[in-house]
């Protein structure tokens, strides 16, 4: 009997601890406060495979010895893309000698990227004399996988190349010739063999297996027998990272959740997505989209609301940078999502850096560099009250 109640005692004890251990222990954050994180409704082994690409994408760091390129950015994924969250002006890339109709080359003299780092014995890069070149902040990696399945035909129902309505907003989307590795996607939309790209800062990437081949190879020097050229001799040489892997971490980018709009509920929060409306922003930053088909279920036929048209804008001479990719022009800039905004400072070291290169610190900041095609839409913001204003801001901060 004794032993009975000494084994009872015990068990109870235990019971104890770990209740004590769990409310001791932090709370998990909540999935709206954290930009990481798989889509819903993944089965296992698509769950097994996100979780493979994770650790590939954020736990990997190349060294000399697995293949790290004599000259690189950084040496991980994740480096640049803190909880998968924008990067930090410290991780900021240069990105220069694009050829294009304008006469923009030096493509053969290290372009079109700055590897601005370098191995033991080598020499990183310096921008060659005369070329132009634009400061590219890494974007946030939440939701990816719902922008490369919007259909080419959406896309182009709504660009407006002449401005045919009127309103002053002329999107277009950026035409590329693809690698020879990508095929074009079901129901892709050609025009003199080039496609409707959708990925980086100037939609440059066709989807996301272009998108990273391309940050294998110029950020980190890592061939693959997508991208077998070095960066740094410019010879073909062994892939230094599996297919596999570059797989699994396509995939990682493409079932990673969309982010979580917090307090949408808010009284105010509501009103100031009616302000945001009313002042012009949707023409370019579009609430609402949907994907196609997708053989992963939980991203096929789905509504997500990135607040994107994913199509180039004339942004005005403050944000010119001289420099082009694809079809761009100089002045073009993909229309960023702005879904997870209020998140960005997290990632940021608790500050912000928006526009393609990090330079406003504020969302006010941000919105008073835009011009072009966007002058309209800021002046209206300009002439808000100052309650109008603050709703504005506190519904961008929610997302």
């Amino acid at each position: 009997m004794r032993k009975y109640i000494a084994t009872l005692m015990l068990a109870g004890s235990l019971l104890l601890l770990v209740a004590s251990c769990e409310k001791l222990g932090p709370a998990a954050p909540a999935d709206e406060d954290i930009l990481d994180g798989p889509v819903a409704g993944l089965s296992h082994e698509q769950s097994k495979r996100f979780l493979r690409g994770d650790v590939s994408f954020n736990d990997k760091v190349f060294t000399e010895e697995t293949g790290l390129g004599s000259i690189f950015v950084a040496t991980s994924c994740g480096s640049c893309h803190a909880g998968d969250g924008k990067g930090h002006p410290f991780t900021t890339l240069t990105r220069y000698g694009q050829s294009d109709t304008s006469g923009n080359l030096f493509l053969n003299q290290g372009g079109p990227q700055l590897q601005n780092r370098a191995l033991p014995g080598f020499q990183p890069e310096v921008l060659p004399q005369g070329a132009t070149f634009s400061k590219l902040t890494p974007p946030a990696n939440t939701g990816l996988g719902f922008f490369e399945l919007v259909s080419d035909a959406d896309l182009l129902a709504m660009a407006d190349p002449t401005d045919a309505n009127g309103d002053g907003i002329s999107g277009v989307p950026n035409w590329r010739t693809l690698p020879t590795y990508l095929d074009p996607h079901a129901g892709a939309v050609s025009v003199n063999n080039r496609y409707i790209s959708r990925f980086g800062k100037k939609a440059a990437a066709y989807n996301l297996l272009h998108q990273t081949v391309n940050a294998y190879n110029q950020d980190m020097g890592i061939t693959s027998v997508f991208e077998p050229h070095d960066v740094y001799t410019g010879l073909e040489i062994d892939p230094e990272v599996t297919s596999a892997e570059v797989h699994d971490v396509v995939f990682y980018l493409q079932t990673l959740k969309a982010p979580v709009q917090r307090n949408a509920s808010d009284p105010e929060v509501v009103y100031g997505k009616q302000v945001f409306i009313n002042s012009g922003c949707e023409s370019c930053h579009k609430q609402t989209l949907k994907t196609g088909y997708s053989p992963v279920e939980a991203l096929s036929g789905k509504i997500f609301h990135p607040y994107t048209d994913l199509l180039l804008h004339d942004m005005g001479t403050l944000l010119d940078d001289g420099y082009t990719e694809g079809s761009a022009t100089t002045a073009e800039w993909r229309t960023p999502a702005l879904w997870g905004l209020g998140l960005s400072p997290g990632s940021q070291g608790g500050n912000y850096f928006l526009l393609h290169d990090g330079r406003a610190s504020s969302i006010t900041e941000a919105i008073m560099l835009h011009g072009g095609e966007a002058k309209q839409s800021k002046e209206a913001f300009e002439n808000l009250n100052s309650n109008d204003k603050k709703a504005l801001l506190k519904f961008l901060e929610s997302l």
